[in-house]
């Protein structure tokens, strides 16, 4: 549970937005249990409510619009940006970024649509429908957009040898180089990523979120670099730090 179960906090749902309800956070769980810049859910109404809050560089008053993946916070009063993404244990991570980082995002390419007078489109993965994109943009590529203007900057092809966050599924958080796609028509196709120390996993094709061409990621990664230790190395390591602070 996002929200702590004990302490007394009255958990609200996200609204319906760009993003799933299982694929998001409410923006008052991000300021008040995560950033801790509330202690109250009136609080945080008040922060909201002064336009404080911008989420992809839009003013957001609704204290429930749901946050996701690649979704950029910004709070210009305390000059702070931050980017969600996933830890390696699959839970939300608020990664804090720089300014010229918080000017754009990723996005995955979900659907390819002609609209009315045959003008071509995307759908991405936060729910924008995006006008005349390059062509060579396919389904399960990532774009990279330009949060003021809307347009597409660049994009990354899913192809073996690139960089991907997994965004789903039991691997979700990890990060590493696409090595193959396993293509079972009818069912579910399955890609084999490697990571930066070597192990190897698959997960299914929709959970692989491409985010760098080769092995340069386009966005600044959390602290481990999407590396999941094993539960020794992981006891190992919190020992090890132990052992420093005495």
């Amino acid at each position: 549970a996002v929200v702590s179960t004990q302490s007394g906090h009255y958990g609200r749902g996200p609204s319906a937005g760009p993003h799933k309800l299982r694929e998001s956070m409410p923006l008052i769980v991000v300021i008040r249990n995560k950033l801790k810049y509330s202690l109250t859910y009136n609080e945080t109404k008040k922060v909201t409510m002064s336009r404080a809050i911008k989420v992809d560089g839009k003013v957001r008053t609704d204290m429930c619009f749901p946050t996701g993946f690649q979704d950029v916070i910004s709070i210009d009063k305390t000059g702070e940006y931050f980017r969600m993404l996933f830890d390696v244990k699959g839970r939300f991570l608020i990664h804090r970024i720089k300014k010229d980082e918080a000017a754009y995002k990723l996005c995955s390419v979900k659907s390819l649509n002609t609209a009315a007078k045959g003008v071509p489109t995307l759908v991405t993965h936060d729910g924008r429908t995006i006008r005349y994109p390059d062509p060579l943009v396919k389904v399960y590529d990532t774009i990279k957009l330009d949060i003021a203007t809307g347009k597409i900057q660049d994009f990354i092809r899913f192809e073996p040898g690139n960089l991907a966050y997994i965004t789903g599924g039991q691997n979700c958080g990890r990060i590493g180089i696409i090595t193959h796609r396993e293509k079972h028509p009818g069912s579910f196709d399955i890609v084999h990523v490697k990571d930066s120390v070597g192990h190897s996993f698959a997960t299914r094709l929709s959970n692989v979120f491409p985010i760098g061409k080769g092995k340069q990621a386009w966005i600044s990664l959390p602290r481990g670099k999407g590396v999941r230790l094993s539960i020794a190395e992981e006891r190992d390591r919190k020992l090890a730090q132990k052992a420093k602070e005495m």
